[in-house]
C-alpha cells in the first residue's frame, strides 16, 4: 500500500500521459474504419471526414461519459488475483497502455489496419502472465476475442458482396440505371437509417443506462428508417443525371446519390467507434485512477471522471488528424478500388454486422469487419479487382496484434516493477 501512497501524483500523470497516447493510436488507427471508405470513393475529401471524425467520435465518447467501465478490462483478469498485490494492477495497466499505444504507432506508420481492441487485450494477457500467472487469465475470454478474427470478416464480406451484386443487378445492369436509382436507392436509405439507428442504439448509447430491450431497439430503428427514408426521398430529387465516365459502372449521377448515402453511413461508424473504442483508452486509465484514488482497493467498476473522457477523446482526434491519412489510404484505396456505391455497400455492411453482433453478443473488432466488408465488395467484382499483397500484409498484421502487444506490456510491467517496486 505504501507505494501507491508514495507515489500516487506519479502513477495518476503517467496514466494520464499513457492513456492520451493510447487514444493517439485509437485516432490514428481504428477511426480510419469509419472513414476510409467515404474518402476512397471519393464521396468525402480527407479534410471533411476529418471535421466529421473529430465531431461525431468525440460526440460517441463524450457519450460514454457517463459510463461505469470495468476496471479489470473484458473479464481478462481475475480481481481476486490482485488482492494482495494492488501496485501489480497499476504497473500492468501503464505498461498495457504503453504496450498497446507502441504497437499503434508502428502499425499505424505502416499503414496498416489492425485492431485497438485486439492491441489492450494483448498488452493485459500478457502483463497477467508475467505477473500473476497463468492461471490468472480468463482464457475462455481470449479465445472468444481470437474467434472474432474470422467470425467479423466473414460475416460483415458476405454482407457487402450481397449488397453490392444488389445494387449492380437492380441499378446499374438496368436500362435505365438513373431511373433505377431513383426507385430503388430508397429502400437502401431505410436500411441505413436502421442499420445508423440500431448501431446508435446498441453500441452508442448503451453507456448512458439506456437499456431499452433488443425488441424496442429494432422498432425505434425500424421508425427512424422510415422517416429517413421519407428524407432520402426527398433529397434524391434533387440529384440530376450526369453523363457516363470511364468506369464501366459510371452514371454520375448514380454515384452522387450513393455519395450522399455515404456521407450517413460514415458519421454513424464514427458516432458508433468513439463511443465503443475510447474505453480501450480510458479503461485501464480509469482503474489506475480508481486503485491510487481508493488506496489500493480493487473494486470491480470504477466510475470515470468527466475529464478523462475529455483526454480520450481528445487522443483520438490528435491522433486522427496528424496519422490517420497512412490507414484511411490502406482501407479506402491499398485494398481494392472504390466509388460511392462500393464505399456504401461495405460501411452499410459493416454497420449491419456490428448491430448483429451486438443482438447476438459475438465479440467483433470494428477494424476486422471493416477490412472484411471491402475484401467482399471487391470479391464481387472478382479476384483481379483485389490488390492480395496488401490483403496479405493486413493479415499478417492482425496475426501478430496479440503477441506484439503481450511482449511490449511484458517488458514494459518488469520496467515499472523495477523502477517502483
Amino acid at each position: 500500500m505504501s507505494i501507491i501512497a508514495e507515489h500516487a501524483n506519479t502513477f495518476i500523470i503517467l496514466a494520464c500521459l499513457f492513456g492520451f497516447f493510447m487514444a493517439w493510436g485509437v485516432g490514428a488507427n481504428d477511426v480510419a474504419n469509419a472513414m476510409g471508405t467515404s474518402v476512397g470513393s471519393k464521396a468525402i475529401t480527407i479534410k471533411q471526414a476529418i471535421l466529421i471524425a473529430v465531431i461525431f467520435e468525440f460526440l460517441g465518447a463524450w457519450l460514454a461519459g457517463g459510463a461505469v467501465t470495468e476496471t479489470i478490462r473484458k473479464g481478462i483478469i481475475d480481481p481476486a488475483a490482485l488482492q494482495h498485490d494492488p501496485q501489480l494492477l497499476i504497473y500492468g495497466m501503464l505498461a498495457s497502455l504503453l504496450a498497446a499505444g507502441t504497437w499503434l504507432l508502428i502499425a499505424s506508420m505502416k499503414g496498416w489496419p489492425v485492431s485497438t481492441t485486439h492491441s489492450i487485450v494483448g498488452a493485459i494477457v500478457g502483463f497477467a502472465l508475467a505477473g500473476l500467472g497463468i492461471d490468472a487469465v480468463g482464457w475462455a475470454k481470449v479465445g472468444q476475442i481470437a474467434a472474432s478474427w474470422v467470425v467479423s470478416p466473414l460475416l460483415s464480406g458476405v454482407i457487402a458482396f450481397t449488397l453490392f451484386k444488389s445494387v449492380q443487378h437492380l441499378i446499374f445492369e438496368s436500362h435505365d440505371p438513373f431511373a433505377a436509382a431513383k426507385r430503388y436507392v430508397p429502400f437502401y436509405v431505410l436500411l441505413v437509417g436502421f442499420a445508423i439507428c440500431m448501431v446508435t442504439l446498441t453500441k452508442g448509447l448503451k453507456h448512458l443506462g439506456l437499456n431499452l430491450g433488443f425488441g424496442t431497439n429494432l422498432l425505434l430503428s425500424v421508425l427512424f428508417g422510415l422517416g429517413m427514408m421519407a428524407l432520402g426521398g426527398w433529397m434524391e430529387r434533387r440529384v440530376q443525371a450526369g453523363s457516363r465516365q470511364t468506369d464501366h459502372f459510371g452514371f454520375t449521377g448514380v454515384e452522387r446519390v450513393f455519395g450522399v448515402l455515404m456521407i450517413f453511413t460514415a458519421c454513424a461508424m464514427a458516432f458508433a467507434h468513439g463511443s465503443n473504442d475510447v474505453a480501450n483508452a480510458v479503461g485501464p486509465l480509469a482503474a489506475v485512477i480508481s486503485v491510487v484514488e481508493h488506496g489500493g482497493t480493487i473494486g470491480a467498476s470504477a466510475l470515470v471522471p468527466w475529464w478523462v473522457l475529455v483526454l480520450g477523446g481528445g487522443g483520438i482526434v490528435v491522433g486522427l488528424v496528424t496519422y490517420g491519412h497512412k490507414v484511411i489510404a490502406t482501407v479506402g484505396t491499398g485494398i481494392t478500388e472504390l466509388t460511392p456505391s462500393r464505399g456504401f455497400a461495405a460501411t452499410l455492411a459493416a454497420a449491419l454486422t456490428v448491430v448483429l453482433a451486438s443482438g447476438t453478443g459475438l465479440p467483433i473488432s470494428t477494424t476486422h469487419t471493416l477490412v472484411g466488408a471491402v475484401l467482399g465488395v471487391g470479391l464481387a467484382r472478382g479476384m483481379t479487382a483485389l490488390n492480395l499483397r496488401v490483403i496479405g500484409t493486413i493479415a499478417m498484421s492482425w496475426l501478430i496484434t496479440l503477441p506484439a502487444g503481450a511482449g511490449l506490456a511484458i517488458l514494459f510491467f518488469f520496467m515499472f516493477k523495477g523502477i517502483f517496486g
